[in-house]
């Protein structure tokens, strides 16, 4: 950690707990991510200048230290809270621009070695991991664009529209018939007339067993239905429900002339 030699001889007489010491690292690994400290506190002060050392009176509260960062091109803004907790520091740190947060928990034991505070060769421990805590915990998602932060990735897969039946269809232009579905071959595809609430489709849940995955030809009521309907009359692609039987002659049974449960009993 080149240059926190110097930092820590200038600081050393403000130095007199474990967490100061783990502030003062966590100050210099800002400065070489290009920050540069502008005072204590969460409002700006009077006379303010960009430094690389610590303001004074940073280390007043040994609970919470507050402090106030900004990049070298002025580009970000930081807001660093450090909160003890026992024997823990939560770095809680926030971009004033784009209000994005980050939060590291800190052991200070794991950095820090108490009975060595008058002595920076000893004092510090596993520097290259409390290195890399900052950066990827505190200055990687800070320098992420906003744009990126909390997106969701788009699915890559594009289910088609007329492989969900109740899924609406796309608007048709003007003129043209909606696409009907081909009637299903199989015998066992009863039911799939009423999941389908765009018609178009064939199979309901009455069975006819002597057209039973036979494809039938469809009826198109814009062409007039003679006798009831003239030409034009449907807009192409409009749902129709027919007010009387097709055509003459529609061999197959009529739904609608099922006979009555127990027409066959005599004592009814």
């Amino acid at each position: 950690m080149a240059g926190l030699e110097p930092l820590y001889a200038w600081a050393r007489p403000a130095i007199s707990r474990p967490q100061d010491a783990l502030v003062c690292g966590i100050h210099w690994e800002l400065i070489r991510h290009g920050y540069r400290c502008l005072g204590t506190g969460d409002q700006p002060g009077a006379d303010e200048r960009k430094s690389e050392l610590l303001p004074a009176g940073w280390e007043a509260n040994k609970e919470v230290y507050t402090l106030r960062y900004k990049s070298t091109d002025d580009a970000r803004e930081l807001l660093l809270k450090a909160i003890m907790v026992e024997d823990s520091m939560i770095l809680n740190v926030m971009d004033r621009g784009s209000q994005k947060v980050a939060d590291v928990t800190l052991a200070v034991a794991d950095y820090i070695n108490p009975e060595h505070l008058d002595d920076f060769h000893k004092v510090y421990k596993n520097t290259e991991e409390l290195r890399t805590r900052i950066a990827s915990g505190i200055i990687g998602p800070l320098r992420a664009p906003a744009g990126k932060a909390g997106k969701e990735p788009e699915s890559k897969e594009d289910v088609h529209w007329d492989e969900n039946p109740l899924r609406l269809p796309p608007r048709q232009p003007m003129g043209t018939r909606a696409p009907s579905r081909p009637s299903p071959l199989s015998p066992f595809a009863v039911g799939g007339e009423d999941l389908d609430p765009f018609g178009g489709r064939s199979g309901g849940m009455i069975v006819d067993p002597l057209h039973s995955g036979v494809p039938q030809p469809g009826i198109d009521p814009s062409s007039g239905i003679p006798g009831r309907l003239p030409p034009g009359a449907v807009p192409p692609g409009a749902r129709f429900d027919p007010f009387g039987p097709l055509g003459i002659g529609r061999p197959g049974p009529d739904p609608d002339h099922l006979p009555p449960p127990g027409y066959d009993d005599m004592f009814m």
